[in-house]
């Protein structure tokens, strides 16, 4: 399964990337996916190699590539509880500096490469990522409709920018919630406003799991949310894809 070192221009300069993706010769549907806040890194290859295993080219760019090529912080292998704390006072600087703006910006930029590259066929994308990039997934699914035919969320901030994001979607949504992220109460709310907007979504609590339960190098990592998220995430791409 070839992984490609990529750099991916946009307005504000050169974000580097990778792509996983099948080594037939034929042309795959395409996936963007955005990484959770801690970035590029093994685990994230290996989640998306996984993906492309089954019939997908997974472009993964570093989205704080504005602060210098992945990883852009010192990164432990395991990421526990003792180096959380320095971890994220590193990275909140550049999650708060990453705003809306810049996410869209970056989201043009990242759609038009990936749907340019040789390996990448024609028709609808999809769109999934973690933890930041649930909401980053959200963002860009919403900014561009009829181009991106599905896109997931796990573990991710999806309400931060409130119901109006919703209004853009016409893609197929798939939310997967912590447990410890997402009250029952929370959940029926944020589903009203999806069903109010007309989102063709399911939206589910994970049972037993915390924030960042699909990382398995961190100590948030449940197994068993990591098979549902590919028990849905799987079936959505098979859905609105062209894997043929």
């Amino acid at each position: 399964m070839p992984i490609k070192t990529l750099q991916i221009p946009t307005a504000d300069g050169r974000a580097d990337a990778f792509a996983a993706f099948p080594d037939r010769g034929d042309r795959h549907p395409g996936v963007l996916m955005y990484t959770d806040g801690f970035g590029i890194r093994p685990v994230l290859r290996e989640m998306a190699h996984e993906l492309a295993g089954h019939g997908y080219y997974v472009l993964v760019p570093n989205i704080f590539y504005r602060h210098g090529p992945a990883p852009v912080i010192d990164l432990p292998e395991h990421i526990g509880e003792e180096a959380r704390p320095r971890v994220m006072a590193e990275l909140m600087p550049l999650i708060e500096a990453h705003t809306a703006e810049r996410a869209l910006s970056d989201a043009d930029a990242y759609l038009g490469f990936l749907t340019t590259r040789p390996e990448v066929g024609a028709g609808p994308v999809a769109v999934t990522g973690y933890c930041i990039g649930g909401l980053l997934a959200m963002r860009t699914a919403a900014a561009h409709p009829g181009q991106v035919a599905a896109v997931a969320a796990f573990h991710g901030p999806v309400g931060a920018d409130g119901p109006g994001l919703f209004a853009g979607l016409t893609a197929q949504v798939h939310l997967g919630h912590a447990e410890g992220d997402m009250t029952p109460d929370a959940l029926g709310e944020l589903n009203r406003a999806l069903d109010a907007a007309g989102v063709d979504h399911t939206s589910e609590i994970y049972p037993g799991t915390v924030h960042g339960f699909t990382m398995s190098d961190t100590d948030a990592f449940n197994a068993g949310g990591l098979k549902r998220h590919w028990d849905r995430l799987l079936p959505l791409l098979d859905r609105t894809l062209a894997n043929g």
